[in-house]
């Protein structure tokens, strides 16, 4: 990020527009070499953990079956059923680990920027990967008019309301639930990238202003710091939400009741 400190001594806090950052290349910029960097820092570690299996495994393989666990069990077992869940754990697996680096690229010193903040990204992987999943094997399962009905029409609900009910749930389904998956994890890493920003440039101002703001200074450095350690336990989070949130779709979908 581009220092902001403003000629005439006047602090000028960081905005929505210094998550645009200008190309490297071409039209090519920082967050999309981020995300294709994570695609082949996932593949990397899971070949290279899955290269030489042993039974008793060492660190590296055993963090790959931990996470494969994690996925297997935590996420998709649970939230699918144990009937169905076992086509989607590589699906649910990938999702929760491609979340999860793109959202840690904001702690990591020089790259320092959570791909995730670009609403874009999310947006992409809740319309394009996850949507069309969780509808299509809805679709499969209970048919078209058998899956909308499924979508739409809660059982027990009165005949009377259901001219007003259906639309509401059509709309949830179908249009908010999607929105709702990506806006979630964007909203948490621009806000929290923003708040890095403010207090580590504010302590950088107020230390290099001179005078008695050195004396404020480490306070704001201080709440850069805890809030460092906040941020990434909300990467985390978030990147598990979303992967619980989208095996939930899939189960919801698969599900023989509403």
């Amino acid at each position: 990020m581009t220092k902001l400190l403003a000629s005439g001594g006047e602090f000028v806090a960081p905005g929505v527009k210094d998550f645009f950052l200008p190309p490297i290349f071409g039209s090519v910029t920082k967050p999309m070499v981020l995300l294709v960097l994570s695609i082949v820092i996932i593949a990397v570690f899971f070949i290279a953990a899955t290269r030489n299996l042993k039974v008793v495994p060492g660190k590296f393989q055993f963090a790959a079956e931990s996470l494969y666990d994690f996925g297997r069990n935590n996420i998709a077992r649970e939230q699918i059923g144990a009937k169905d869940f076992k086509p989607f754990v590589p699906l649910v697996l990938t999702i929760f680990c491609f979340i999860l680096v793109n959202n840690l690229f904001g702690l990591i010193p020089i790259v320092q920027f959570p791909t995730m903040s670009h609403i874009g990204f999310p947006l992409a992987v809740s319309l394009l990967v996850v949507y069309p999943v969780y509808h299509f094997v809805g679709f499969k399962r209970h048919g078209f008019v058998g899956y909308l009905k499924h979508q739409t029409v809660p059982p027990g609900a009165p005949w009377f309301v259901l001219p007003l009910l259906i639309p509401i749930e059509f709309f949830q389904k179908f249009i908010l639930n999607p929105l709702t998956l990506a806006i979630r994890v964007f909203a948490a890493m621009f806000a929290g990238h923003l708040l890095l920003l403010v207090f580590t440039l504010a302590g950088e101002f107020l230390l290099l202003n001179g005078g008695l703001t050195v004396i404020v200074a480490p306070v704001s450095f201080a709440f850069a710091i805890a809030l460092t350690f906040l941020e990434a336990l909300i990467m985390c989070l978030q990147a598990y939400i979303f992967a619980l949130l989208s095996a939930s779709y899939i189960g919801m979908a698969l599900a023989e009741e509403h």
